[in-house]
């Protein structure tokens, strides 16, 4: 049966959730999204991709700057009296009034297995922490970071080349089925919601661009593992001879004996450019960007830089 809903989110990763709602016959009597933002060099008003699907599908749209304490949105809502409000990506607190209207709560699609990865970056923090599988939650929202009762969880692999942009699509298509199958067993009766334990909880802070900063003392595959991570940003950087170097692709390699090299050493093997890291560890660098330059494989990079085997990264 048809419910009436209210969306709220942002981001592209929202977007298959509100399109497969529409497409599922619920009705979706409002679309709440962030604010137009500025972008590019000229700063141009952009809208997000939630309000880019939503005016595609003629839905009404609101994008109010605050919302907790905003009396005219409160009464908007109210008016509509929505059976659920869905929440996917929006980025902002839900205040205590909207968890409290519609009377299937506000329910929540996040990318991980709660109680793992609480916060704004799941999807790069299970890869950064090597994980090999991840997957969604849809949870009733509470007063909470991501603390609501659990509704149902579906487990996706993730793939050892995977990255952040690779992986988020995987997960926000098959959140889509996750969301249906929530809403009608919140109809039919059928869904027990279970508190989250907390002593499982971890966290996946907002990324800053520290984050992407390369710390050569960690092993090879700890730094893969962040580089698919951070795409694409913070990315992966370092420095290399006083200017900022972005690492694009790299593997960790493990064909060559790296004991006499200290983490962050430059070694050249052919057209092949390594560095050491952690634990006798070795990464390869495959395409790399040197501030001011242009995106370039290792082996131009080799044959215009000649790196001495002296060389270090991260200075």
């Amino acid at each position: 049966m048809p419910l009436d809903l209210v969306f709220c989110g942002t981001p592209s990763f929202a977007v298959p959730t509100l399109e497969t709602l529409v497409a599922s016959g619920h009705r979706v009597h409002l679309v709440i999204t962030q604010p137009d933002r500025p972008k590019g060099r000229g700063l141009e008003l952009v809208a997000s991709p939630v309000k880019q699907s939503a005016l595609k599908l003629s839905l009404p749209i609101t994008q109010p700057e605050k919302i907790k304490t905003n009396e005219e949105f409160r009464a908007q809502l109210a008016h509509i009296k929505p059976d659920a409000i869905i929440v996917v990506g929006y980025g902002r607190i839900i205040p205590q009034w909207m968890l409290e209207l519609p009377p299937l709560g506000n329910i929540n699609l996040h990318a991980s297995l709660l109680p793992k990865f609480r916060g704004a970056a799941p999807i790069q923090w299970a890869i950064a922490n090597g994980d090999s599988v991840t997957g969604n939650t849809t949870m009733r929202i509470d007063a909470g970071l991501d603390t609501g009762d659990i509704l149902l969880q579906q487990e996706l692999p993730i793939a050892p080349d995977d990255t952040s942009e690779i992986l988020a699509p995987k997960l926000a298509a098959a959140g889509t089925v996750l969301m249906i199958e929530t809403l009608r067993g919140l109809q039919a009766g059928t869904i027990r919601p279970r508190p989250q334990d907390p002593a499982q909880a971890t966290l996946a802070p907002i990324l800053k661009k520290e984050d992407g900063q390369l710390d050569f003392s960690r092993t090879a595959t700890e730094i893969y593992n962040r580089l698919r991570a951070f795409q694409p940003w913070p990315g992966a950087h370092t420095r290399f001879r006083g200017k900022a170097l972005q690492i694009l692709k790299a593997r960790p390699t493990t064909n060559l004996h790296q004991s006499e090299l200290k983490p962050s050493k430059i070694k050249v093997v052919a057209d092949r450019l390594l560095v050491a890291c952690g634990q006798d560890t070795c990464l390869e660098i495959l395409e790399l960007q040197l501030e001011g330059k242009k995106r370039t494989p290792a082996k131009d990079f080799i044959h215009g830089y000649n790196p001495k085997p002296s060389e270090k990264l991260g200075l």
